[in-house]
């Protein structure tokens, strides 16, 4: 009964970012990402529903992360948007809002910034600004 209406989310690994990685730039991905180094960028889903970002207390990100569901126990710098999920353990530093359809804060968590709660049919404005930038990426080149 409760779960019934769920999406499911990606449980696999496709991308793995190293504790000795730094990447500059925006991240446009599908699948599973897992963070344990550092993103200087944006990190964007596809349109995929079951995208997933797993961020590891090593990890961290200057920048705006847009995905349908993650799970965050390290350090972001910058606004977070959730179509369906956002998982804080107790690790978790955020720095900027956080827009969510569900959300489970761990004792510990931190959040400097909003909290806002967004319904299910808002997942396309939440997404769609991602579409805009690959687009706008494209045409540009860069």
């Amino acid at each position: 009964m409760w779960g019934s209406n769920k999406k499911q989310r990606s449980e696999k690994v496709d991308t793995l970012i190293g504790e000795q990685t730094e990447l500059h730039g925006d991240i446009l991905f599908g699948g599973g990402l897992h963070v344990d180094g550092k993103i200087k960028g944006n990190v964007i889903a596809d349109k995929e529903s079951s995208t997933m970002v797993v961020l590891s207390e090593k990890g961290s990100v200057e920048g705006e992360i847009r995905v349908p569901y993650i799970i965050i126990n390290g350090q972001v710098i910058g606004d977070i948007y959730a179509a369906e999920s956002v998982e804080l353990a107790q690790n978790a530093q955020i720095t900027g809002n956080v827009y969510y359809n569900r959300i489970e804060v761990a004792m510990g968590a931190e959040v400097n910034g909003s909290l806002v709660h967004y319904e299910e049919k808002s997942e396309r404005n939440v997404l769609g600004v991602a579409e805009l930038h690959i687009k706008a990426k494209t045409e540009t080149g860069t």
